[in-house]
């Protein structure tokens, strides 16, 4: 099969070859160093998306972005066909989802990776875990998130971590984000949140360039620095998304930038302001 031509949906029909892992791989590296594809974590939309799930994933569709990001799958958690027959007709890829460690262990892992294999979904990120920020449990965090990997890598897919502002707490010396890029391997994600690094006190372009190759997936949050004045939509934010951006392509290995919105300013519906963020964005990417 011509690289040009392969697809998550036809890699993951036939799973379980190194050769064909490879393929993908370079395949999807050559796409993320054109241009990362855009994509809406759905949690920006979650009160749309509980009202009534297909008229929300319709609407995040008409925006014309390629993939969404789930937290949680509303009306299809047990109808992982019919979510992919959803979104083929939508045009939308299941870029990724969101999901808690007891998803990812015994009996549940095997039930979540037929389920993610059904609507080929590559990312696996977990937003949050109390192990991740206690000194006496977040080595043994990193080290089931490496044999995650090891699970999820002949699939084609990938796992990773989502931070928030605590995983940039020190234990020691080192922030706990950095304990953990360290102790997990290149195929683990470090799925950033750059939003909230910005709001950490960090440079998110900085922690690109950090840790090249390991920003496959990432969310784009406008967040705005007390004082300054701004507005919480993309691009009218404090943060310096152009250099993000920058990093992202250059040396983040990026695939796939999510956009999120939690945040609404001016009281606005979440829809409209996710949209005005994705305008936002669209000005930056190129």
């Amino acid at each position: 099969m011509a690289a040009a031509n392969l697809t998550r949906r036809s890699f993951l029909g036939m799973a379980g070859s190194a050769p064909l892992a490879l393929a993908f791989a370079r395949h999807v590296s050559a796409r993320s160093a054109a241009r990362p594809r855009i994509g809406v974590q759905l949690y920006s939309v979650r009160d749309d998306c509980a009202r009534d799930f297909d008229r929300a994933l319709d609407q995040v569709a008409a925006m014309g972005v390629e993939g969404v990001e789930f937290a949680g799958y509303y009306t299809y958690a047990d109808r992982a066909a019919d979510l992919a027959k959803r979104l083929k007709t939508l045009g939308l890829a299941a870029e990724g989802t969101h999901l808690h460690m007891n998803d990812l262990q015994g009996d549940a892992l095997e039930r979540t990776i037929e389920f993610l294999k059904a609507i080929n979904c590559r990312f696996v990120i977990v937003p949050g875990d109390a192990a991740f920020t206690d000194p006496d449990k977040s080595k043994a965090l990193a080290d089931t998130f490496n044999r995650l990997a090891e699970r999820f890598k002949p699939l084609g897919m990938a796992c990773g971590f989502h931070n928030h502002t605590g995983e940039f707490k020190k234990d020691g010396e080192k922030t706990y984000w950095d304990l953990f890029a360290e102790r997990t391997s290149q195929d683990v994600v470090l799925q950033q949140d750059c939003g909230w690094t910005f709001a950490a006190g960090f440079d998110p372009a900085a922690y690109v360039r950090k840790y090249p190759g390991r920003t496959k997936t990432t969310h784009f949050k406008a967040m705005v620095r007390q004082g300054d004045g701004r507005k919480a939509i993309l691009g009218q934010d404090s943060v310096d998304w152009t250099a993000v951006y920058d990093a992202c392509v250059s040396v983040g290995g990026t695939e796939w930038i999510v956009l999120e919105q939690e945040v609404y300013p001016d009281n606005r519906p979440p829809m409209d302001c996710t949209r005005d963020s994705l305008a936002g964005l669209r000005k930056i990417v190129r």
